[in-house]
């Protein structure tokens, strides 16, 4: 994390780490700073005193700090991935090829030649997405797009199943970004990901729902609500590459199966939802989505308190800075 640190110095960010029970007491290393778990549950908000210990949806409460402090945009990443020489600071406009057509789009077939899919792609979709070019259903266009997701070299986000048979280290050809506009669908997660303010309220991550999904299960609520900015999700060439830490793929493999089961339908659902345009209706659309998914017992009900206890502490806070 320290070379994120100072890759973050020289753009004049700066990198905050957020703690659990298993996490050091100090980080001491240059322009980071640690938000250790004592310091989230004497946060004056409700959020980081509901959310789970040992649990990834702890993020949360750095999200909100980060928020509070009036944040141009937010960069998030994981402790196994590194900048790569190339990694740049981003703008929320981007010139990219824009794709239009319905449906699932597989950005890693528009970045690489292997036989690969980010995970949280629906397995029955694996097949078709091969056929797919980005020449035959997209144009160069600038757009609007407050979550860009960069591609991560060497160990890239692929499923369990990807890794438990086609094992290998991947290298993504630098191609022109994809900006995936309404009704298209793919998968993000939190690996290398842009946030701007108009979109903050959808950085929140479900507790109530396997580690290997939370942050799939975000992605596809957000892209719902982004259709309501008339904006895009955005795709990049790879700027991280990530040393993996240590996995057990059969679990990872046994934490998938709520999205190999459901991420077709969530995606139906939240497509059927009937949400209002504009940024002032992002906090109330992403309440609409997840009553839904409770609603059709894809997330429990005790994750709405949670949610509520998010969009309160946003409030709390104030609007976000426009960019």
């Amino acid at each position: 994390m320290g070379g994120l640190g100072q890759v973050l110095r020289r753009c004049g960010g700066h990198l905050l780490v957020v703690g659990d029970k298993k996490g050091p007491s100090d980080y001491p290393v240059p322009n980071v700073e640690l938000l250790t778990l004592e310091q989230q549950l004497q946060m004056p908000l409700a959020l980081p005193r509901l959310l789970p210990t040992n649990h990834y949806a702890r993020k949360n409460a750095g999200y909100l700090l980060a928020i509070s402090r009036c944040a141009s945009c937010i960069y998030e990443t994981d402790d196994d991935n590194a900048p790569a020489p190339k990694w740049k600071p981003r703008s929320a406009r981007v010139s990219a090829l824009a794709v239009r057509h319905s449906g699932w789009c597989n950005v890693y077939a528009h970045f690489s030649s292997q036989h690969l899919w980010p995970r949280g792609f629906p397995l029955d979709q694996i097949t078709a997405s091969r056929e797919w070019a980005p020449s035959s259903c997209a144009e160069k266009a600038t757009v609007s797009s407050p979550i860009q997701q960069g591609l991560v070299d060497g160990d890239p986000d692929v499923d369990a199943v990807w890794r438990l048979v086609l094992p290998s280290d991947v290298r993504f050809k630098v191609k022109r970004s994809l900006a995936l506009m309404r009704g298209v669908w793919c998968p993000f997660n939190s690996q290398s990901t842009w946030w701007w303010p108009e979109a903050y309220p959808l950085l929140y991550l479900p507790s109530y729902c396997t580690f290997r999904m939370t942050d799939i299960w975000r992605s596809f609520i957000a892209q719902r609500c982004v259709w309501e900015l008339g904006a895009a999700v955005t795709f990049h060439a790879p700027e991280v590459v990530q040393e993996r830490n240590e996995h057990r793929l059969l679990r990872d493999f046994e934490d998938e199966i709520p999205g190999y089961l459901h991420n077709g339908e969530i995606c139906h659902i939240l497509s059927e939802l009937s949400l209002k345009p504009g940024t002032e209706e992002v906090a109330g659309n992403l309440l609409l989505c997840y009553e839904a998914l409770i609603g059709k017992n894809i997330l429990p009900a005790k994750e709405l308190p949670l949610l509520q206890a998010w969009l309160a502490d946003l409030k709390e806070i104030g609007p976000p800075q426009s960019t």
